[in-house]
């Protein structure tokens, strides 16, 4: 079995300005790294296809869906709010990396590869039912996680994430669906400021202050998810994969090292191992230093393509 890694040359086509942080470069970056690392010789590179609509209709509505597609430009670029642009290229883009996420819960769930990774933008753990924000406009994970429920017939799913800045997104999606349990950590007080106390029993919000060490947050993580996840037996192991909180990442003030990255993902192949017969796919979302992110993901890669 092998890990499936999965990306579009049109995912770098959206491209929001010069300055922007989420920027076509991080792909560029993963994959020239990955592949001067050797690691890329592992995996079973995928070519992801579009999401449908029906799919996308999984979590978000019509309504929503029809206005991302009057706002789309045919030149230039268009504001959703002051972080997140669209251009001709954009919903494309969109939809081939929600598409990936559904490809990979296919493949997981049938036995073609062990896992996945899908290096794909724009992300999506900002995006709520209704609302793109925070660079993203399709909720990616929660996609992959009405997949696994809704067509393969799941009764337990897992979505870890790791990213600095808290998924309001998928909080908003999911949050009271006991068929799913949510993990999180993120930096607080921290974009995008909300969800963090509204907590319904299957969301384990786990805020970190500024200046976190690696040390004290391995120790948070292991308090605050083990315990939950195992109870919980999660039959599918999500993962939402922003690799900002590393010391070097200029979005946030977590002090994480590329080894927490590999340790996270250890933590998670161990919990994958014991309940979901190692089945995680992993979606990319923040990281925008771009060796420091490089480097993080290469380390997820060694582990999940080490599982067999």
């Amino acid at each position: 079995m092998t890990t499936a890694f999965f990306s579009h040359d049109d995912c770098m086509k959206h491209d929001m300005g010069p300055e922007h942080p989420e920027s076509p470069a991080r792909l560029a970056a993963i994959i020239s790294y990955i592949a001067d690392t050797g690691i890329a010789e592992k995996l079973d590179w995928v070519r992801p296809e579009e999401i449908t609509r029906d799919q996308l209709l999984s979590v978000h509505p019509e309504s929503y869906l029809q206005q991302l597609d009057m706002m789309q430009p045919t030149r230039g670029r268009v504001f959703t709010d002051p972080d997140t642009a669209m251009m001709p290229d954009t919903l494309r883009a969109a939809r081939l990396s929600a598409g990936a996420n559904i490809q990979a819960v296919d493949m997981v769930m049938s036995s073609q590869v062990t896992n996945a990774f899908i290096c794909a933008r724009p992300p999506g753990h900002h995006a709520e039912r209704t609302k793109s924000m925070g660079f993203c406009f399709y909720n990616n994970i929660a996609l992959a996680a009405m997949r696994a429920l809704n067509f393969h017939h799941l009764d337990r799913v897992a979505i870890i994430d790791f990213d600095v800045h808290q998924g309001n997104g998928t909080v908003d999606i999911v949050s009271g669906d006991e068929r799913i349990l949510m993990c999180s950590t993120f930096q607080h007080p921290l974009f995008p400021y909300s969800h963090v106390h509204r907590q319904a029993d299957n969301i384990v919000n786990i805020p970190i202050e500024a200046g976190c060490s690696s040390a004290e947050y391995r120790k948070q993580v292991e308090a605050g998810w083990i315990k939950r996840l195992n109870a919980f037996k999660p039959q599918v192991i999500l993962i939402s994969a922003g690799f900002d909180a590393h010391r070097l990442d200029p979005m946030a003030e977590v002090n994480l090292e590329t080894e927490d990255y590999r340790w996270l993902t250890e933590m998670m192949a161990g919990v994958a191992n014991e309940h979901s017969n190692d089945r995680i796919i992993s979606t990319l979302e923040g990281g925008y230093h771009l060796k420091a992110l490089a480097e993080s993901v290469n380390a997820h890669l060694e582990v999940l393509s080490s599982v067999y």
